[in-house]
């Protein structure tokens, strides 16, 4: 029966061997097994970031392994853990890496700790559990050489680290959230949905005052990203409301980044006009 599959995420970058070494942990445990790469470029130790790439990947990823590092705390005592839902496995570390993602599958069965010695690669160190841990444990999961079971004791799933996300505030013809995500051409995701602009008052297609941070700008709510240089707000194609520049980086052009407070509300001719 052949591996199911691993989709791997990681803050190693490329420009350093890491990731290579899981992949070859991985093929010499379970030769064969087939390993997609979801992105090794999250900010590193950025466990926000990386949980929100993977909530963002994983409905579109096959069931399998799901192997998440993002691990700031390695090498402490933070646990590892390995978790199995109705779509597979995930496997990382216990810092609220895994959580959005196993929420939006629907919720884990079961969660171990990975403290199964046969199962960890000998090392001198303990710096690299990418590498010596979460690889093998993700191999004999993927192969079948394992059962979750074996590679620890369960945990109480209370007692997992969830993620805690800011959440978007409503008032009298505003909304407000944050910039989750800038991806590489500068548009920048926030957690704002089309439902909390409609209940604001703020339709698509219309004017929107755009506040980032203190600066307002006067903004068209559009269906894509059109033509001309103008700041735009449109739903993108994960369904949350994205601030871009046609042909330019929104986040250059109007002073975005990551976490920073956002806000919109109807420009006053169309309230005047609703």
């Amino acid at each position: 029966m052949p591996s199911l599959p691993i989709s791997f995420l990681s803050d190693f970058g490329l420009r350093d061997e890491f990731v290579g070494a899981v992949h070859g942990v991985i093929e010499r445990i379970a030769p064969g097994t087939r390993v997609i790469d979801i992105t090794h470029g999250i900010t590193r130790g950025d466990v926000r970031a990386g949980a929100l790439a993977l909530l963002r990947a994983v409905q579109y990823l096959p069931d399998g392994v799901v192997l998440a590092v993002v691990d700031p705390g390695v090498g402490t005592a933070r646990r590892a853990i390995a978790a199995s839902t109705r779509h597979g496995f995930f496997v990382g570390p216990d810092n609220g890496l895994l959580a959005p993602a196993v929420a939006m599958v629907g919720g884990a069965d079961r969660f171990v700790a990975l403290e199964a010695a046969a199962f960890r690669l000998p090392a001198a160190g303990s710096t690299f559990d990418g590498r010596d841990l979460f690889a093998p444990a993700a191999a004999v999961l993927a192969s079948g050489e394992a059962s979750l079971g074996d590679l620890g004791p369960e945990i109480d799933p209370g007692g997992v680290m969830p993620l805690l996300l800011p959440l978007v505030e409503h008032g009298d013809g505003w909304v407000s959230g944050e910039v989750w995500w800038i991806d590489g051409y500068g548009n920048a995701q926030t957690n704002v949905s089309p439902a909390d602009l409609e209940l604001a008052g703020i339709r698509p297609g219309t004017a929107v005052m755009l506040r980032v941070g203190r600066v307002e700008h006067e903004v068209a709510w559009t269906a894509g990203y059109g033509e001309g240089h103008a700041p735009i707000v449109h739903c993108d194609s994960h369904g949350l409301m994205a601030i871009a520049i046609p042909r330019g980086r929104a986040d250059e052009g109007l002073g975005l980044t990551e976490g920073l407070s956002v806000g919109f509300r109807a420009c006053a001719d169309e309230a005047g006009s609703a």
